[in-house]
């Protein structure tokens, strides 16, 4: 009898104390429109600059630090599905970025950060949503229509043409 209630006050402890202590993994953040910079910048492929560039619908992602450097898988999980990316050409029009391919596949997403801390200025449309990635200033957007992610990036446009202003 004595011997059962020590197996159960033992078991008792061990359920008590070490029940919630489980080896947790760290769960990583989802790629997608509004954390790319976010991510890219704490991926241990990250050194202060490079390219990340999406293929097969956006499905498969590879990065690199320079243009000397060859692409790396990115590993992460991504949702970028389908995504259509667009800028603004001379005319203030939407233009459809077209990037070319890779491994004989085409590019459906390609993103810059520099050194100095800007990236590539996109207008991104996925399945999800429409967004605005601003190269500078500010963080990237949800917005409703390509034409209010136009309007973000003619006011952004507008802000960097007069920061001279200030002098």
């Amino acid at each position: 009898m004595e011997l059962l209630i020590v197996i159960f006050i033992i078991s008792l402890i061990y359920f008590l104390g070490f029940g919630g202590m489980e080896k947790r993994e760290k769960i990583s953040e989802i790629l997608t429109p509004l954390t790319l910079k976010k991510i890219l910048t704490q991926n241990p492929l990250f050194a202060r600059k490079g390219t990340l560039i999406c293929i097969n619908n956006c499905h498969s992602c590879y990065f690199r630090e320079d243009i000397s450097t060859p692409f790396k898988p990115y590993n992460g999980k991504v949702n970028l599905a389908d995504a259509k990316v667009y800028t603004l050409n001379n005319n203030n029009n939407l233009q459809k970025m077209d990037y070319g391919r890779y491994q004989d596949k085409k590019i459906c997403f390609k993103f810059n950060i520099y050194r100095n801390g800007s990236t590539s200025q996109l207008i991104v449309h996925t399945k999800k949503g429409i967004y605005f990635l601003p190269a500078y200033f500010g963080e990237p957007t949800e917005v409703t229509s390509l034409q209010q992610a136009k309007s973000l990036w003619l006011a952004h446009a507008h802000d960097l043409s007069r920061r001279g202003d200030f002098y």
